[in-house]
């Protein structure tokens, strides 16, 4: 595993896809960024510890995490360091995939999430 790809299981492109849809958020890598800060801001660890990439979803690091790129991997280095595992490249892309797919669960969950400014508001509540 590693940063340069991330991909995304089945079950989290169709919930995407959902959120895409009821927030008019037309980008995957928007709701990506929200769904790892929203998983983030949970101080439990994720109970999924191996998932399967099974969808054709991807993007590359730069796409994901945009000209924001060091907050995103300042937070996943963080996140690794609380969490007691190696700041490494396969501990931060771990830590990006399974907090991916939990906030996704987390957004594509919460039915009062219909609008930009609901994300918003789950995002920083």
């Amino acid at each position: 595993m590693s940063l340069d790809t991330i991909r995304l299981s089945q079950t989290a492109r169709d919930q995407l896809i959902r959120l895409k849809r009821t927030t008019g958020i037309k980008n995957w890598n928007v709701l990506c960024r929200w769904a790892l800060v929203v998983s983030l801001r949970d101080s439990s660890t994720p109970l999924v510890k191996e998932i399967v990439t099974d969808s054709n979803v991807e993007m590359d690091w730069r796409t994901f995490a945009g000209t924001h790129a060091h907050v995103y991997l300042a937070l996943l280095k963080q996140r690794c360091a609380t969490d007691g595992l190696p700041v490494d490249d396969k501990s931060l892309s771990h830590t990006l995939t399974v907090h991916l797919h939990r906030g996704v669960g987390y957004l594509a969950g919460n039915k009062e999430v219909r609008t930009i400014r609901e994300l918003v508001a789950t995002a920083v509540a």
